[in-house]
């Protein structure tokens, strides 16, 4: 651990936590790869933006404050008189740190179009093992903390549980930078009401009011910002964009388009690629978000009718009209819309997909059946959230909330016609 050691103390100013210290040379040089770098090209919120301006923090702002309060945990059960050592402490905060390093540009869109055979957490783990080789198996312990397969389970659970620091520092974060007051969360009571039992990360009865905010304050989060109805309907013309051009791709028509995002709108590298071939990981780890938001200005004006509206329209925040439901939309009511749309730009019935969105979102703010997040008493007893507490019906946010919806061009559909 000695040559982990800095030789002077690093910190980045957070707007949200302030000053930030660096542990070690070992973190320092992770941050300092291009790897981990590529994340300040990277919004944490993609393209919600749009919707609140001022959500243009990273996921390289996000990694760091999840970090951050990773380090702050350990202190605290330190200071209980649980015995973590100085490599778990270090391993810990490695494990927070990289978590999200596997995230492409607009993360969840382009897992579901032209990245599709890995989740950005199987990409994290991926490139965390490409870094362990580079630095010589110094972050083993990292990754079987990252992976759950630490036997302290208490460690795996900092990092990924409903009541882990990557959640704790996105929705006081995301918060902050959207403006949504609603969301805010009392972060340093969390942490400080941390505890073990049974090798299980637990919450001290009296920050149980603390859990509750927190619970809250992520559906609200969740329908205010993470699924707002006009950021649903940009992340998905996004997708139908990307999707066009990978269907124009694979049919050899000429689209500009960076080295890498061209590799993967010309390929289908599988799982088993990523781990056996070194290009396709080559080609992720240069992709970011000026790769996809160059492409949509090029497209703009592409001869292909469906990618350049949709192109143009991103640009421009020209964006679907939504609708959203408690029940599905009546299958007329679709079709006459859909038929609007065609007509309008002169399309067959596959190319009019692609103008029309019909989709279902569902969030749950607690699930009972995941990793629980327990209350523990002061005679060493413990028990669920949802039946510890008083105050509020957490039975009722773990019932998951679903609501249909459909986007689709103002100016195609004038449904008074």
């Amino acid at each position: 651990m000695a040559n982990n050691t800095p030789s002077k103390k690093k910190i980045f100013n957070d707007p949200v936590y302030g000053f930030i210290l660096i542990p070690d040379n070992l973190h320092f040089k992770i941050i300092e790869h291009p790897f981990f770098q590529r994340l300040r090209r990277i919004k944490q919120l993609g393209l919600t933006h749009l919707v609140y301006p001022g959500a243009l923090h990273t996921r390289f702002h996000h990694s760091l404050g999840a970090m951050h309060i990773m380090n702050q945990a350990v202190a605290i059960l330190r200071s209980k008189g649980h015995l973590i050592s100085n490599e778990e402490a270090q391993a810990a905060s490695l494990a927070i740190l990289l978590h999200d390093i596997g995230h492409g540009p607009y993360s969840h869109t382009l897992e579901k179009t032209i990245v599709k055979n890995m989740t950005h957490e199987q990409m994290s783990l991926r490139i965390m093992k490409q870094l362990n080789c580079q630095f010589e198996g110094k972050l083993d312990m990292a990754i079987r903390i990252f992976e759950g397969s630490y036997p302290h389970k208490f460690l795996c659970k900092l990092v990924s549980s409903q009541l882990d620091m990557d959640r704790i520092d996105y929705l006081k974060r995301d918060s902050f930078f959207t403006g949504v007051s609603e969301g805010t969360i009392n972060a340093d009571r969390l942490i400080t009401m941390l505890d073990i039992a049974d090798d299980d990360l637990v919450i001290e009865a009296k920050g149980i009011y603390s859990v509750e905010k927190f619970l809250v304050a992520r559906r609200l989060m969740y329908w205010q910002v993470y699924l707002h109805k006009t950021v649903l309907s940009a992340e998905y013309m996004l997708m139908n964009v990307l999707r066009r051009s990978k269907q124009l791709s694979m049919a050899d028509t000429d689209l500009p388009a960076t080295p890498a995002l061209s590799y993967f709108l010309k390929n289908n590298p599988s799982s088993q690629d990523f781990e056996n071939d070194i290009l396709p990981l080559e080609m992720f780890v240069q992709l970011d978000d000026f790769d996809v938001f160059t492409a949509l200005k090029l497209w703009q004006n592409h001869t292909d009718k469906v990618l350049s509206f949709l192109s143009k329209s991103i640009v421009n925040r020209n964006l679907f009209k939504v609708e959203i439901s408690d029940h599905p939309f009546p299958a007329g009511y679709i079709i006459e819309i859909k038929d609007k749309i065609c007509n309008k730009f002169s399309l067959n019935q596959h190319e009019c997909e692609l103008l029309f969105i019909e989709e279902v979102t569902t969030n749950h703010a607690y699930h009972p059946l995941h990793s629980q997040i327990n209350i523990l008493y002061k005679d060493g007893s413990t028990e669920d959230i949802s039946v510890a507490s008083d105050q509020l019906n957490v039975s009722v946010l773990s019932h998951p909330v679903v609501k249909y919806f459909i986007c689709y061009p103002k100016s195609a559909v004038n449904l008074k016609d």
